[in-house]
């Protein structure tokens, strides 16, 4: 769902500056802001180079709000399981000043995490049926084509045992 959000055209026209930041189980501030500053200067010469190999998060933090003034963005961090509100305080200190209409979007399993870093509103996605499963696996794995389908027919009950374990 963020995806289809983040790569829609009228979101892209919208937003000055679009991020989408893989964060996982490493929750790293330091590494996530040097992420975001990354991505928002990839086109610009204008950044110390030793900003770049700072760890210092207050001068990362510093440069990149520099470089978030007066614009709009989108951020997306995507697939968060840290749920320390003192590490989600520290990585939204410099997106707390942002232009309006910005926007940081997390995706989580957590509904802690979703919780601590107040989303709102927090859009719960329940766990796709096992014939939803398999219906998406089918038409990935065999397309759209039956005769394909039935010159696999022996592979079926080995994908839905597959599709079962998505949902």
């Amino acid at each position: 769902l963020a995806q289809v959000v983040y790569n829609d055209i009228k979101v892209e026209q919208h937003f000055d500056l679009k991020a989408w930041i893989c964060v996982s189980e490493d929750f790293n501030v330091v590494r996530i802001t040097k992420s975001l500053l990354e991505c928002v200067v990839r086109n610009t010469t204008s950044v110390n180079s030793n900003v770049w190999e700072s760890d210092n998060l207050d001068i990362l933090q510093v440069e990149l709000m520099k470089h978030l003034m007066d614009k709009r963005f989108l951020f997306v961090l995507d697939d968060i399981w840290n749920d320390s509100y003192i590490d989600w305080d520290d990585l939204m200190t410099p997106l707390s000043n942002r232009g309006a209409g910005s926007m940081v979007i997390i995706t989580t399993r957590e509904q802690k995490v979703a919780e601590v870093a107040h989303t709102f509103p927090i859009q719960k996605l329940e766990p796709l049926s096992d014939e939803d499963c398999w219906s998406l696996l089918s038409k990935h794995a065999f397309g759209n084509e039956d005769h394909v389908r039935d010159k696999y027919q022996n592979l079926e009950e080995i994908g839905r045992k597959i599709a079962r374990k998505c949902g």
